[in-house]
């Protein structure tokens, strides 16, 4: 009976053992998906601070200016387009 209970005992501590090993892993899995995501809100706040830098009228204007050679038409080149009334 006494080689039984003992028996049992080692069993219910290994069980404690292989358990607590297994919170401890979870834990650090846990910790480091944590991590990889606050680096990914991060690297998102990032890229969204970067796209309204790149798509701001003053960026999109000198653009037009220094790589497509645009500029605004002159009076003389402007054309009034008035509605057809039928």
């Amino acid at each position: 009976m006494l080689t039984a209970l003992w028996m049992l005992l080692m069993v219910s501590a290994l069980g404690v053992v292989h358990t607590t090993q297994q919170s401890r892993a979870l834990t650090a899995k846990l910790e480091q998906a944590q991590r990889h995501r606050d680096e990914l809100r991060y690297e998102q706040e990032r890229l969204l601070l970067e796209r309204g830098a790149w798509s701001a009228y003053s960026r999109i204007e000198q653009v037009a200016r220094e790589e497509l050679n645009m500029r605004a038409p002159t009076p003389a080149e402007r054309v009034l387009v008035t509605p057809d009334k039928r």
